[in-house]
């Protein structure tokens, strides 16, 4: 169970629960973006990294974790992918070589003194090319513990696989290709020479959480890294000129998930790799720019926090009893406008001199039909079958009847 499966699948409780509190959706959010933030100069992958994307992703996303703090020198997900390998002849082979890989790792961000403040956050060109490569590797047994299917199509299985006592160590960290090596290397340097080199001037180590957790027994989430109150997560994406819906409502996921404010996050962030873009709100300015019914943080984590005890968050309901549950659970979450305050994002209207207002503004007038439309207000009706809709038949006489479905019983 996981944050980002539930925000990607708009059927989704997890989903459905985010698209109502967030009444604005991400429109002023993504204005306020692209107001504030823009940078054409856009780093673009050698071709040779191919449908390896993500797995350059990961690798820079823990190189720029390294530059902050080094207390996990290999990644813990790493460390899972390379234990839960098979027991076959292949298996074998790649979990010894996978621990010889974290050995390595740990050796090198040590001798390197990644996160060291007196340094500067890149090292030379050779040292950052082989840890480039150890990185790749550490990826690549990522995907082993996140989707053993992805895991069967990297090159690192398909290489042990094919010959299992010819791999090794050596030959492991000659599969990346050198385009991957070089798309690593040039995110890290552009990220050297940009704003993450400011707050990694004015934070030490020890204010800093790489990876930051947000599990529970109900959903599981991690961010990339913490830092001093500020919740940060870096982006590869090509996609630089625009904010994503599901990027706002996983910054908003980190937030509702740290119900115990064990990170004390008080800031929100992405930082694009690709264009050395570092955005970033104060949670205050980030929830109103998303149109949060409750601008209350604490009464927002609450009623997140029942809603995944409640329900199997992040699946898309099984079933008309299983659907039932879920709008229940979902109405009875809801919350409710008081007198004077907008129907939509439940905040209070402005003063009218005539009749009272239903709508804070323009934008909320407008979003009522859409979420009345996804059944997201409270008072919405509640239907298990979809709506009635007309048929038109063509009698063989030429005659035409048209009849309306009857409407059945809720």
């Amino acid at each position: 169970m996981s944050l980002t499966s539930g925000i990607h699948c708009p059927r989704t409780p997890l989903r459905r629960f985010l698209d109502r509190e967030l009444s604005a959706g991400a429109h002023l959010l993504r204005k306020n973006y692209r107001a504030r933030y823009h940078n054409d100069q856009l780093l673009l992958p050698g071709s040779g990294v191919g449908t390896e994307a993500g797995t350059v992703g990961t690798a820079i996303d823990y190189r720029l974790r390294l530059a902050f703090t080094a207390v996990k020198p290999v990644d813990p997900v790493a460390i899972l992918g390379i234990l839960h390998l098979g027991t076959d002849d292949a298996g074998q082979r790649m979990r010894a070589v996978g621990k010889e890989l974290a050995d390595r790792l740990k050796d090198t961000v040590l001798a390197l003194q990644l996160d060291d403040r007196d340094l500067p956050m890149d090292r030379d060109q050779e040292e950052e090319e082989d840890l480039a490569r150890l990185l790749i590797a550490a990826a690549w047994y990522q995907v082993n513990y996140r989707t053993s299917i992805g895991f069967a199509y990297t090159p690192l299985a398909i290489t042990a696989h094919e010959g299992p006592g010819a791999f090794t160590l050596d030959r492991l960290l000659q599969l990346p290709h050198r385009d991957m090596v070089a798309d690593v290397v040039a995110q890290l340097y552009k990220a050297a020479d940009g704003p993450l080199k400011a707050l990694r001037a004015r934070s030490g180590p020890e204010d800093c959480t790489p990876g930051p957790t947000f599990s529970t027994r109900h959903l599981t989430a991690d961010a990339d890294l913490a830092v001093d109150g500020l919740l940060l997560d870096f982006k590869s994406t090509r996609s630089t000129r625009t904010l994503r819906q599901a990027e706002a409502w996983q910054l908003a996921g980190y937030l509702l998930l740290d119900a115990e404010d064990r990170y004390r996050i008080d800031t929100v962030g992405l930082y694009l790799t690709r264009t050395g873009t570092f955005a970033s709100w104060p949670v205050e300015e980030y929830l109103e720019l998303l149109g949060a019914c409750r601008r209350d943080l604490a009464s927002f984590r609450s009623a997140f926090t029942e809603l995944i005890e409640g329900c199997t968050s992040d699946a898309v309901p099984q079933g008309a009893e299983e659907e039932a549950q879920v709008r229940r659970l979902l109405q009875r979450l809801a919350p409710v406008a008081d007198p004077g305050h907008c129907k939509v994002c439940t905040q209070r209207c402005p003063d009218s001199g005539n009749r009272p207002r239903e709508f804070c503004s323009p934008w909320c007038r407008a979003r009522v039909q859409v979420l009345r439309r996804r059944e997201l207000l409270p008072g919405s009706p509640v239907r298990l079958l979809p709506a009635p809709r007309k048929e038109r038949l063509d009698l063989p006489d030429g005659v035409e009847i048209v009849s309306l479905t009857a409407r059945l019983p809720r």
